[in-house]
C-alpha cells in the first residue's frame, strides 16, 4: 500500500510501545482507527459529489484513470487499434516534382 513491508511495520509498533507506552497504546490505535475511517468517508463523499456534479455522461468514469501513470500506460502502451489503416496505404503519395525551370505554385495568401 505505502510500500511498507513487515519488518518496517514491527519496528513501527515496537517504536509505538516505547513512546506512548502499552497503557496508552490501545487509546492511540483506537484514535487512529476513527482517524483512518473518517478520511476513508470524506474521500468516499468527495468521489460521490464529483460524480454527482459531473452529471449522467461521466457516470462511467473511473478516476483511476486520471492518474498520470494509468494514462500513459493506457493511451501510451496499449496497442494500437487494428481498424486504422496501415502506414502503407499512406507512403506512396509523394509530391510530384516539377520539370526543372517550372517555379513552384505560389498563394500570395498564405504567406
Amino acid at each position: 500500500m505505502f510500500g511498507i513491508g513487515p519488518l518496517e511495520l514491527v519496528v513501527i509498533a515496537i517504536v509505538a510501545v516505547l513512546v506512548f507506552g502499552p497503557d496508552r497504546l490501545p487509546e492511540f490505535a483506537r484514535t487512529a482507527g476513527r482517524l483512518l475511517r473518517q478520511v476513508r468517508q470524506m474521500v468516499n463523499n468527495a468521489q460521490n459529489d464529483l460524480r454527482s456534479e459531473l452529471g449522467p455522461e461521466f457516470a462511467d468514469l473511473e478516476l483511476q484513470d486520471l492518474n498520470p501513470k494509468n494514462f500513459v500506460r493506457k493511451h501510451l502502451l496499449d496497442p494500437m487499434d487494428d481498424d486504422e489503416k496501415p502506414v502503407s496505404e499512406f507512403t506512396d503519395s509523394a509530391p510530384e516534382r516539377l520539370p526543372a525551370g517550372q517555379r513552384p505554385p505560389y498563394d500570395p495568401e498564405s504567406t
